[in-house]
């Protein structure tokens, strides 16, 4: 009876110590992924970086060196966090999953606006509509 309780105790001690390194072997799996980290000026000063994939896994710093540092940090709290309570972990988004191509309804005034202003600076209205999304997204505060 006491050799099976040892052996019990020997099982259940190699099942924790088989789940701790599951469980390093999954931050790591999660911490290789390409999760796209967005880093953006403050208006207060310093930097703010966020990780897109992983809603409120954000952080802020003085110096782009060490917003890098903490949002690495940032990130691994949150997998660590998830992992243990059994949350499900978002995948990164792939460039795989666009195709760069989309359909835009717009109203015939703006249409015409865009191709007028496409003719005056000698592109097409996709060159100019690429553009001005670009330029929007870099400006906007849109999430």
């Amino acid at each position: 009876m006491r050799e099976m309780m040892l052996m019990l105790m020997l099982m259940l001690d190699l099942l924790s110590v088989c789940e701790g390194d599951d469980m390093k072997r999954d931050i790591a799996y999660y911490m290789a992924l390409p999760y796209r980290e967005i880093i953006e000026a403050d208006a207060a000063g310093g930097y703010v970086g966020y990780v897109a994939e992983l809603k409120g896994c954000i952080t802020q710093a003085e110096t782009k060196a060490e917003l890098l540092e903490l949002l690495e940090d940032a990130k691994r709290c949150w997998l660590e966090a998830a992992l243990e309570e059994g949350l499900t972990i978002p995948k990164p988004q792939s460039e795989e999953n666009f195709s760069g191509k989309f359909n835009l309804r717009l109203p015939k005034s703006l249409h015409r606006e865009l191709a007028l202003s496409a003719k005056a600076e000698g592109v097409s209205l996709n060159q100019l509509a690429v553009c001005l999304i670009a330029s929007g997204l870099k400006t906007s505060a849109v999430r």
